[in-house]
Parts: C-alpha cells; sequence; structure tokens
C-alpha cells in the first residue's frame, strides 16, 4: 500500500514519510504545494491520501516568524485538490510526530483489512 502525504511547506510531510517507511510502509512526500499541477499527488499512484494540515502560526513556529501569509495562502491553494481528495485530514500542530505515525498506521491498517 503507498501512501502520499500532503501539506503545506513545514506541515511535517518528509519527517512522518520517514518515520513510516521505517515502519514497513511506503510512504512519500509530495511537493504539492510548490506545483501548479493541481493533481500531481496523484502521480505516485496513491492507496491512501493524507493531508498533513498545519496553521501558519504552526508553520512559523517550525520555519520562523518570518516565513510570509502570502506563500501560506498560495500553497494552501495550490494543495486545494489534494485536501478535498484526503482519506485523512491531521492538524500536526496538534500532535506530536509519533502520535501522526500512528494516526496514518491506523488507517493503513483499517484500509488494508477492508480490502481497499
Amino acid at each position: 500500500m503507498r501512501v502520499v502525504l500532503v501539506g503545506p511547506c513545514g506541515s511535517g510531510k518528509t519527517t512522518i514519510a520517514d518515520r513510516l517507511c521505517r515502519r514497513g510502509v511506503d510512504a512519500v512526500a509530495v511537493g504539492q504545494e510548490h506545483s501548479i499541477v493541481r493533481d500531481l499527488w496523484r502521480h505516485p499512484k496513491p492507496d491512501l491520501v493524507v493531508f498533513l494540515d498545519a496553521s501558519l502560526s504552526t508553520i512559523r513556529e517550525r520555519r520562523g516568524s518570518d516565513w510570509p501569509e502570502w506563500l501560506y495562502c498560495v500553497e494552501l491553494e495550490r494543495l486545494a485538490d489534494a485536501r478535498a481528495h484526503a482519506d485523512l485530514v491531521i492538524d500536526t500542530g496538534r500532535y506530536t510526530v509519533d502520535e501522526v505515525v500512528e494516526r496514518v498506521l491506523v488507517a493503513v491498517k483499517e484500509r488494508t483489512s477492508s480490502g481497499e
């Protein structure tokens, strides 16, 4: 099963993908927020799409207080299609990395056991 992670810069895509891979999950972080190709997230042929959400204040905590709001808004626009098609949306500002990973693993297990 391939898990595709999308979200704005600083939402934790690379970190979560890394942790999932270490747990034996085929996880890919897609830089959809950098592309005007609205369905770029579909290209790795996902079985499960996870949208890692993060507020501007969370992004600024992670990336620096000067992270531009205009860029954050552009990224959210570029991510709208991915978010609309996401199987799971997680606010990474509310959970630890381990908690996010566990939520994704539960979704993977549920998807696998349902035969999808």
